[in-house]
């Protein structure tokens, strides 16, 4: 099956489970033909289908709760009960139970991209051996939150320099266009729990971001409150991508409460799930670090060694399967990451390039 057709069974499959934004699907496809990079993002679904062909030991590895759609912009800052500015993996829309293989290999995928594209100025080895090597050291000392106070500075830096100007930031969402036409009264009501106060008025807008979840119905709520504005996003939630292959079964269960619950992890305070739809805050201090913002320079592989142990910090939450993960890693050759990502690489860039071909065919 080409990347085509695969993307159209599975825009399909989506449209069985919820009502899809086709306008929205427009903006992805385009995306999808920019680079490779952007295609990696968005096309979590296809790198199921294709991995266990390219990676088949390796699709047979211990299993985990993980991300899934796990690439180098996944990763962001919130803040928690106490304020405090913290980083880590941000988008669990993929999670459930994987090799934990798939998210480093995507992880150091995602990284090899960059590469080419001129993000990182380190060669692949040094890449996967930061990504392997913070994952590891995660993995055997039970993990750690990233909390970017008194302790890594070097990454406050980099995250603080991608905190958005409120200005632009609350400009960006007052030019949002209002919603038409009906909202599911599950979406209304969860973000309604979400604000500070019952009863407050706010005005309903659409918001495009992402793109492995573009499609997919999100409302958010803005309003003025106190002296100043807020925001709060629903977005519609599904089970992982991974139950399109098996179309015929009923998708199973969502593991986005689960992940966050018991991974080594500060919460957002601002993050719910309300049935089938996952709610969070929006503002300047909460958002997605992007990859013109990575570190360049001595700290990119102080910044990969950090998301391989934010990824141990995920992956703790399958916190019964540590032994079998660490001994697994114990048995695999110095390489196989590098060999893996580089083999992932072409395989995604193969597929780009049908992509670029069949829009313009």
């Amino acid at each position: 099956m080409n990347i085509v057709k695969a993307t159209s069974r599975y825009e399909d499959w989506l449209a069985r489970l919820t009502p899809v934004v086709r306008s929205d699907l427009k903006v992805k496809h385009k995306e999808m033909a920019k680079s490779a990079f952007p295609f990696l993002r968005a096309t979590f679904y296809r790198w199921v289908q294709i991995w266990p062909e390219v990676c088949p030991k390796l699709a047979r590895a211990p299993r985990v709760l993980g991300v899934g759609d796990l690439h180098i912009e996944n990763f962001g800052t919130w803040r928690d009960t106490e304020g405090r500015l913290v980083w880590g993996i941000n988008d669990f829309d993929e999670t459930s139970q994987y090799p934990y293989t798939l998210d480093l290999v995507r992880l150091a995928t995602s990284a090899l991209l960059a590469i080419r594209e001129g993000h990182f100025a380190v060669g692949p080895k040094r890449v996967c051996d930061a990504i392997l090597g913070g994952y590891q050291k995660g993995m055997q000392e039970g993990g750690r939150p990233f909390v970017l106070g008194e302790q890594h500075d070097w990454l406050r830096a980099i995250a603080e320099k991608k905190l958005r100007d409120p200005v632009q930031f609350w400009k960006k969402i007052d030019e949002l266009g209002t919603v038409k036409g009906k909202v599911p009264k599950g979406a209304r009501k969860a973000l309604e729990r979400l604000l500070p106060q019952s009863g407050m008025k706010y005005r309903l807008v659409h918001r495009v971001a992402g793109l492995g979840s573009l499609g997919r119905l999100r409302f958010v709520a803005v309003a003025d409150w106190k002296g100043g504005q807020l925001a709060r996003e629903a977005k519609a939630l599904l089970p992982s991508a991974i139950h399109w292959l098996s179309a015929k079964r009923p998708p199973r269960e969502i593991f986005y409460s689960k992940i966050l619950k018991n991974a080594v992890r500060c919460r957002d305070p601002w993050v719910d799930i309300r049935g089938p739809w996952i709610v969070r805050r929006l503002s300047p201090d909460c958002s997605r670090v992007e990859l013109d913002s990575l570190a360049k320079g001595r700290s990119e592989l102080q910044l990969l060694g950090a998301m391989g142990k934010e990824t141990a910090n995920i992956h703790l939450a399958t916190e019964r399967r540590r032994r079998a993960v660490l001994e697994d890693l114990r048995r695999k050759k110095p390489n196989w990451l590098v060999v893996a990502a580089e083999a992932m690489v072409q395989t995604t860039e193969k597929d780009w390039l049908a992509w670029k071909r069949g829009r313009t065919a």
